[in-house]
């Protein structure tokens, strides 16, 4: 291994594929950190926190082991099976990794509407992963790590395939993919914090989840949506809930200053007659 990586500290083309890597695993992981956050944060608080580290740490493991498996990868892009169908933006060849991303995306889509039903519809359910639940905390939590374990699949599969087209050298893939977990492992508390604080927040992530498992269905018949442009369309949302979030407090504020000089009033109108 180490010999395999010394050449490449003074190769400036590795370490320029190494820096893209990195910041296209980060903005990749961005979807899967979402997707543990709002699934972590229905459990019971004490629990939150280990869930989120072992669903990153099997992420971790995951794109390690089929990193180690690159060949085998590879092959999942030749086609399975053919309906015949061959357009310019559609085509139902199938391969490996298009069935494995129709499947993650039906799973992204058919969650995300469940989540947006539940934070709709507040009526209690017997779903597993209620959070009134106390019950059955274990099921809870093996439940949901589950889940996390699928997607997390998904997610690596269609990540590595997007890294070998960058690069044929494994250990900057592998370092690339250590340094990207790191920073989902330092941003999964505070982000998960945020989106449950902020109800606005989670509607909003649950729709970007479903927007994802839309393009993952279509990426995977062969329609090839520009990552630039969800990832656009991300940013502008996040933004203008930010405004809204600001526009919020500065009313909660102002409310509050009014409140609070509306009871001095009242206090000095109540003192008057006793001077």
């Amino acid at each position: 291994m180490l010999e395999s990586i010394t050449p490449l500290l003074s190769d400036p083309a590795a370490w320029a594929a190494l820096v893209t890597l990195v910041v296209m695993e980060v903005v990749l992981g961005i979807d899967n950190l979402i997707f543990i956050s709002i699934l972590s944060n229905k459990l019971p608080p004490e629990h939150r926190q280990r869930t989120r580290r072992i669903g990153i740490g099997l992420a971790l493991i995951m794109r390690l082991g089929l990193l180690a498996t690159i060949g085998w990868i590879v092959g999942l892009t030749a086609p399975v099976f053919d309906l015949g169908f061959h357009g310019e933006t559609f085509d139902t060849a199938f391969s490996w990794r298009d069935l494995i991303l129709i499947a993650g995306g039906l799973f992204l889509v058919w969650k995300a509407t469940k989540e947006i039903h539940h934070a709709v519809d507040v009526t209690p359910t017997n779903d597993m992963l209620e959070k009134d639940k106390k019950d059955a905390v274990l099921n809870n939590v093996g439940a949901a790590i589950v889940q996390i374990i699928l997607l997390d699949l998904v997610f690596s599969v269609d990540s590595i395939l997007t890294a070998v087209g960058m690069t044929d050298h494994v250990p900057i893939m592998m370092i690339a993919v250590v340094f990207a977990v790191l920073c989902m492992l330092l941003a999964a508390d505070p982000l998960a914090n945020f989106i449950d604080k902020n109800p606005t927040v989670v509607m909003l992530a649950l729709g970007f989840l479903l927007m994802i498992g839309a393009v993952l269905i279509a990426d995977g018949f062969g329609v090839h949506v520009p990552k630039g442009y969800i990832y656009a369309a991300m940013a502008f949302s996040a933004m203008v809930e930010g405004l809204n979030m600001l526009s919020r407090r500065s009313a909660a504020r102002k409310a509050a200053a009014e409140q609070a000089h509306q009871d001095q009033l009242n206090k000095a109108e109540t003192a008057e007659p006793g001077v």
